[in-house]
């Protein structure tokens, strides 16, 4: 059985990312509106009917901005610890709000879904790894720093949405005041793209297929440069830049034990409530 990934929008602009198998699918993040994340999955041919959950990373704008009226909407179950359920000042139906706790599993149909925590200035930020029947997809996104849990679930992926933020040259030229960079490049900002290359390549497990380099600055990154930059290093790997614009094509991905199947382009054991 397979498994099936975009990135619907990844930026400051927006963050919402669909990962499923033909019968269910969770989101993580939720920064798009309802009605433009419905658009994007429908020019894709995702099912609205077949998302079960969505996963909330933390509580900035762009990863929460559609949440409330796409749950109450769908009445989608939304995962979410309590404080940054606190800090998100949502005010969603009580019987929609499920918490989750670092490291435990929670289950959604055949999927599971495990959170570790990131460094990140939020209230209570966290990364995810979705699997199924040994493929393992991770959600790494809003990172200041790579750490020792970062690494070792990067080490399982057979495919990973990876934060590349910014480029150090651009950020150090560029317009940002100085304390906008310090926040950026401190411990509890954003990856480089040095920095997510340096953790590709020392943790990159043989078997994964596809790469998607996330949450692109607007004013210190280019696209083409990071691509560029990952190219060398990316071997059996498939290096593909999450646009801030526009969905990118869904991917399948395989159990690497099995071939590893071609890009397809489409034209719970519940925890406490608050």
């Amino acid at each position: 059985m397979s498994l099936f990934i975009t990135s619907l929008n990844s930026g400051s602009n927006g963050n919402c990312y669909y990962i499923g198998n033909d019968t269910e699918a969770v989101l993580i993040d939720a920064g798009l509106s309802c009605k433009e994340t419905e658009r994007r999955m429908a020019r894709l041919g995702l099912m609205m009917n077949k998302v079960r959950a969505v996963f909330i990373s933390h509580e900035h704008t762009d990863h929460i901005k559609g949440l409330s009226v796409l749950a109450r909407k769908y009445q989608l179950p939304v995962y979410i610890t309590p404080k940054t359920y606190f800090g998100s000042r949502l005010d969603l139906p009580q019987h929609l709000v499920y918490s989750f706790a670092s490291t435990q599993a929670v289950t959604i149909g055949t999927l599971t879904i495990t959170a570790f925590p990131k460094f990140h200035d939020a209230a209570d930020p966290y990364s995810f790894l979705v699997a199924q029947q040994g493929i393992r997809i991770g959600i790494f996104t809003d990172i200041g720093v790579v750490c020792d849990q970062l690494k070792l679930h990067f080490r399982q992926c057979h495919a990973a949405f990876l934060e590349a933020n910014y480029d150090e040259e651009m950020l150090d030229k560029g317009p940002y005041p100085y304390h906008l960079k310090a926040r950026i490049k401190g411990g509890k900002g954003h990856l480089s793209n040095k920095q997510a290359l340096e953790l590709f390549m020392d943790c990159k497990p043989e078997y994964m297929s596809h790469l998607l380099l996330a949450h692109l600055s607007k004013d210190n990154n280019c696209p083409d440069l990071a691509q560029a930059m990952f190219a060398a290093s990316a071997g059996n790997t498939q290096v593909t830049v999450a646009s801030r614009f526009n969905e990118t094509p869904v991917y399948e991905i395989c159990d690497y034990k099995k071939t590893v199947a071609p890009i397809r382009i489409f034209e719970p054991v519940q925890l406490s409530l608050f």
